[in-house]
């Protein structure tokens, strides 16, 4: 246990001193909330990648690799495509982003849509969804510190540990806000996605030479995907890979991304690194989990290989390396997570309605921080036996915000009305019909409840648009916005009325 727990003990002392060195001192709320728009590419790259992949990747999916084979590499390939739409939104994004000084997601709804409501209704939703996938990184922790302790720590008193260490770290994320929570990404990053890719792969190496474990030695069954005539239905992995792609960017935590880089070059080359790192990572990761399938022990508690395998490869040393990965992983999804629902709680609910000054929502912002923290940590050590199907709902709602963000980004008709509307018979539908048939749906060729909701949501969203036409106002307004990313305008020549929405 000293050498187990003492990796993890001089990884978070590195990490607090990286950020007591990096020496934040906030001058307003958007430095707070966006780390003032101030970081280049490979700081960008590091920062999605660790808000991206949290320390869950090791277990969930190497587990469903170990557990079901091959169908694991949905995530890879929705993985991608999120970095594809990262490139594609970089340019409006963050230039009405700079131009407007928007800070949260609902903030550019707010704009794109010209309804202050909006704003509300968004944050409402990313804050709610978040709340349990929060709470399961944080109990996802309990895992770790159990094997850490090799055994000696029960699972409860695990979670307990894990939650103890986790809310330790957010003292630095209250205290520091967005520009904290990029610099840590950076170190936590490396050892999560370069360091731990490499052991991945020397993992693999060791199982394909010292144990003679290859794909020829696995279950026919690993390489089964559903397809006509299975239980899932033919749908089901198209969906999966659908709404994890446009869900991605649904999160308020990815979606602040977008405002803290430089320009507009660096989101782009960000993307271009992310692609080869998510790619090596992933596969190494999905790859590891098949085969580690046939290491013992891994059979009975698949969620379990990254640990397993890493002990019977390299002792206690390698042990306590893989637990410093995992740690550093679900540092930087929780920081993310933390920082962006404090943002959201300063300038999307309270801030919306109430006139605040920047030292105000920098207050705001930290004390709903601490609250989460607070409330998540409570949750995480109560046993709740409907917390992931709740998080998979949460899941089916969020992504709602993908087609007002999506067609509100890319095309320029379509009004509030359809936005609000859309968005929540989405919400609602997406529930009822997980509530139904949890997981995907029968009767839809196994479509998911988020999938068949976004196709409702969609065709309100098209339908008002054509039904109730944007006024002249309203046209215009939207004109300066779109021509504003097409350099038709300058941020100068703007009218009043595109900054304010009713």
């Amino acid at each position: 246990m000293l050498i187990t727990f003492g990796a993890i003990a001089i990884f978070f002392a590195i990490i607090i001193v990286v950020l007591q060195l990096s020496g934040i001192k906030d001058r307003d709320f958007t430095d707070y909330a966006v780390g003032g728009r101030s970081f280049g590419a490979r700081y960008q790259a590091m920062s999605f990648l660790n808000t991206w992949y949290p320390g869950a990747m090791f277990t969930a999916f190497g587990g469903m690799a170990a557990g079901a084979g091959v169908i694991s590499f949905y995530v890879l390939s929705y993985s991608l495509l999120t970095v594809v739409l990262m490139y594609l939104m970089a340019k409006p994004v963050w230039i009405w982003g700079k131009t407007f000084n928007l800070r949260t997601q609902p903030d550019l709804l707010a704009l794109r849509f010209g309804s202050r409501h909006i704003r509300t209704i968004a944050a409402v939703v990313g804050i709610i969804s978040g709340v349990p996938w929060l709470v399961l990184g944080m109990q996802a922790l309990g895992t770790l510190f159990q094997h850490m302790s090799l055994g000696t720590l029960s699972f409860a008193e695990a979670v307990m540990l894990g939650v103890a260490v986790i809310a330790l770290r957010q003292v630095w994320t209250v205290r520091m806000g967005m520009r904290g929570v990029v610099i840590s990404d950076m170190a936590q990053g490396i050892v999560a996605y370069i360091i731990g890719s490499a052991v991945l792969i020397g993992l693999i190496v060791w199982m394909v030479l010292a144990r003679g474990i290859t794909f020829d030695a696995l279950d026919q069954k690993m390489f089964a995907i559903p397809s006509i005539g299975s239980t899932e239905g033919p749908l089901y992995l198209f969906s999966l890979i659908l709404t994890g792609a446009i869900g991605g960017w649904c999160w308020p935590y990815i979606f602040v991304r977008l405002f803290t880089a430089d320009g507009v070059e660096s989101l782009k080359k960000s993307a271009a690194l992310a692609v080869p790192l998510s790619l090596v990572f992933g596969v190494a990761l999905l790859i590891f989990g098949m085969l580690g399938s046939q290491i013992p022990g891994v059979s009975a508690h698949p969620n379990d290989v990254w640990f397993i395998v890493s002990k019977e490869a390299g002792g206690l040393w390698l042990l306590g390396l893989a637990g410093v990965i995992v740690l550093a992983a679900s540092m930087g999804h929780t920081d993310g997570n933390i920082q962006a629902t404090g943002a959201q709680i300063a300038n999307d609910l309270v801030g919306n309605y109430w006139q605040l000054g920047e030292r105000q929502l920098i207050v705001i912002a930290k004390l709903g921080m601490l609250g989460l923290t607070v409330l998540s940590s409570w949750l995480a050590c109560l046993e709740l036996p409907a917390l992931f199907s709740l998080a998979v709902l949460a899941y089916q709602g969020i992504i709602q915000l993908a087609v007002p963000q999506f067609l509100g980004i890319f095309w320029k008709r379509g009004n509030k009305y359809g936005a609000i509307a859309g968005m929540v018979a989405g919400f609602i539908v997406a529930v009822v019909l997980e509530l139904a048939h949890p997981g995907y749906l029968p009767w839809a060729y196994g479509l998911t409840s988020g999938a068949v909701a976004l196709a409702a949501n969609l065709t309100i969203y098209v339908a008002m648009a054509y039904l109730l036409p944007q006024s002249q106002a309203e046209r215009r307004r939207v004109e300066e916005l779109f021509d504003l990313i097409e350099g038709k305008r300058s941020a100068a020549s703007l009218s009043k009325g595109v900054r304010e929405p009713a």
